[in-house]
């Protein structure tokens, strides 16, 4: 990766004290050059103030504090914009449970950086669902839940991506700044979906690097019956929207 590429790793926290320390440590322990920003909604636990304790002794880590529990979507894009304002160049979301192996960042980060002109990539993702790519620690009806949902959101979107839900993923910074932002409003797994479609649509190319995920240690799951409700309903909604050739907005 050239020296003069700035990654910055976008962290959404709600109550993630047990674990946001060593996901900073681990991040920033394989990626040294990159900058971390934790963008926390009000966490009771103490999640933000952990972090400013770090960012006090570590100038490469950052903390912005939001007033409720705003939602993901929300926080990545007020991430995203807080990075394009200070010229970063790549974007990456990732997880602060410690479900996404931090192992594996270089490898996206290199996919995006390293990629030559005439092969240009916008998203890198890291993917449960090519080969190579697992998951440890899974009940086996969510890990049912996710591939179907993928396989649907696939056919019905007509995307050649296996893993469309996933939250690890690298993305070229003037590849979201050149989309309108204040349009996105999905939440959860919708978000991902949505995001993956805009740069999709915008003509980026999109590529997929095997992953190990491992569920979460310690904590809890902020997934929810809503979450998935709303990924279906607004997947089916833009598939039968691209399917008859209309705007999906």
């Amino acid at each position: 990766m050239p020296s003069s590429v700035r990654p910055l790793v976008i962290v959404p926290t709600y109550d993630e004290a047990e674990n946001i320390t060593a996901v900073t440590e681990r991040v920033l322990g394989v990626v040294p050059e990159a900058h971390l920003l934790v963008v926390d909604d009000g966490s009771p636990d103490g999640t933000a103030d952990i972090v400013a304790a770090i960012a006090a002794g570590d100038d490469r880590v950052h903390l912005m504090r939001r007033s409720g529990k705003l939602g993901l979507g929300t926080a990545y894009v007020a991430g995203f914009r807080w990075g394009i304002e200070r010229g970063y160049d790549l974007l990456v979301e990732m997880d602060a449970d410690g479900s996404h192996p931090a192992s594996a960042l270089p490898d996206l980060v290199r996919a995006v950086a390293d990629a030559p002109a005439a092969a240009r990539v916008d998203l890198a993702i890291g993917s449960r669902w090519v080969t190579g790519g697992s998951v440890v620690d899974w009940p086996r009806s969510r890990e049912i839940l996710s591939r179907g949902g993928n396989w649907y959101a696939r056919w019905m979107l007509r995307l050649d991506v296996h893993d469309i839900t996933a939250g690890f993923r690298v993305y070229r910074a003037d590849a979201i700044s050149q989309m309108d932002l204040d349009t996105i409003d999905s939440k959860g797994y919708c978000f991902q979906v949505d995001m993956t479609l805009r740069v999709h649509d915008a003509g980026g190319r999109i590529v997929e690097r095997p992953i190990e995920f491992r569920d979460r240690v310690l904590g809890t799951s902020k997934m929810s019956r809503a979450i998935v409700l709303e990924a279906m309903a607004r997947v089916t909604q833009w598939g039968l929207q691209r399917r008859f050739g209309r705007r999906r907005r």
